[in-house]
C-alpha cells in the first residue's frame, strides 16, 4: 500500500505530498495523523529551510474523508467528533507558526479543511485548473482548520462571510483577483514554480523570515505600543545573527550575501 503522505527533502526544501489521489486526497484519520507528524518534524528540522505542501493526482485536498467519517458516526465511534482538536488544530497551529516559509502548491480543488491547510501557508500558488470551496455549510457544519482566522485576513470579513455561507466554488482566476492566492500558473508549471520559490526562500535569511512571521502574527492582535516593543525585541535578536553581519558586509562590498539561517 502506498504511503498516504510522501515526504521528500532536497536542498533545504521539504515537500509534503498528500497521497490519496483516488479520493482527491481527502483526509482520512491515517493521513491526518501522518500530516501532523510530518509538519511537526519539518518545523523542528534545522536542515529544512522551506516547505512545500501539494497533492497527488488531480486534487489538492477536498477536506475530511466523509465516507470514513460517516462510517465512524454510524458505528457510534466518538473519534469523528474530536478530530478538530486532535488533528486539525495542531496541524494548522504548526503551519501558521512554522519558523520557515511554507508554500501551498494547489494543484486542484482545495475544499473544507483542504482549503484551511492552504490558507495557513505563507504562499499559495494555484494551478490554472485549481479551485477553492469553503464547503462546511454544505454538510451542516461550522468552520474548522483555522478558516475563521485565516480567510478574513486574506480577503476581508465581508468576502469571507459570503464564501463561507454560500459555499460556492472559487476558480483559480477569481482567487487571484481577490488575493486568495499569490499566483496562478499553468498546470505543467506548478511543481517547478513552487520548487523555484521554495529554493529561493531556502537560500534566504531563514532566521529573519521566522522573526518576520512572528512579528506579523504578534501585531495582528496587539496594540501599536506592544507591537513596537516586540519589533525591537526581534530586531535586536536578528541584529546579533551571522546572517545580518555577513549580509551587511556583503552589501558594503557590493557582493551577494550568503545566508545560513544563523
Amino acid at each position: 500500500m502506498a504511503d498516504v503522505l510522501i515526504v521528500e527533502r532536497t536542498d533545504g526544501v521539504a515537500t509534503l505530498t498528500l497521497n490519496r489521489p483516488e479520493t482527491m486526497n481527502s483526509l482520512s484519520v491515517e493521513l491526518k495523523q501522518a500530516l501532523g507528524t510530518a509538519v511537526d518534524a519539518v518545523a523542528r528540522d534545522p536542515s529544512v529551510r522551506a516547505v512545500v505542501i501539494t497533492g497527488a493526482g488531480r486534487g489538492f485536498c477536498v477536506g475530511q474523508d466523509l465516507r470514513e467519517h460517516a462510517a465512524l458516526l454510524e458505528s457510534g465511534d466518538p473519534a469523528p467528533l474530536s478530530t478538530v482538536t486532535q488533528h486539525y488544530n495542531p496541524v494548522i497551529s504548526t503551519l501558521a507558526a512554522m519558523p520557515k516559509p511554507v508554500i501551498a502548491a494547489v494543484n486542484g480543488m482545495a475544499a473544507g479543511a483542504g482549503a484551511g491547510i492552504a490558507f495557513a501557508c505563507d504562499f499559495r500558488l494555484a494551478s490554472a485548473g485549481a479551485g477553492f470551496l469553503i464547503a462546511f455549510a454544505n454538510v451542516g457544519l461550522s468552520l474548522d482548520s483555522g478558516v475563521s482566522w485565516t480567510l478574513p485576513r486574506l480577503v476581508g470579513a465581508a468576502r469571507a462571510t459570503a464564501l463561507c455561507l454560500l459555499a460556492e466554488p472559487v476558480s483559480a482566476d477569481a482567487a487571484l483577483e481577490m488575493g486568495l492566492v499569490n499566483a496562478v500558473v499553468e498546470p505543467d508549471r506548478l511543481t517547478a514554480a513552487a520548487q523555484e520559490l521554495a529554493g529561493r526562500l531556502a537560500a534566504g535569511p531563514t532566521s529573519a523570515y521566522a522573526a518576520i512571521k512572528a512579528s506579523m502574527a504578534f501585531g495582528a492582535t496587539a496594540s501599536l505600543e506592544e507591537t513596537l516593543a516586540r519589533e525591537a525585541e526581534l530586531q535586536k535578536a536578528m541584529g546579533a545573527t551571522d546572517d545580518h553581519r555577513n549580509a551587511t558586509a556583503a552589501f558594503l562590498a557590493k557582493q551577494q550575501p550568503v545566508f545560513t539561517g544563523r
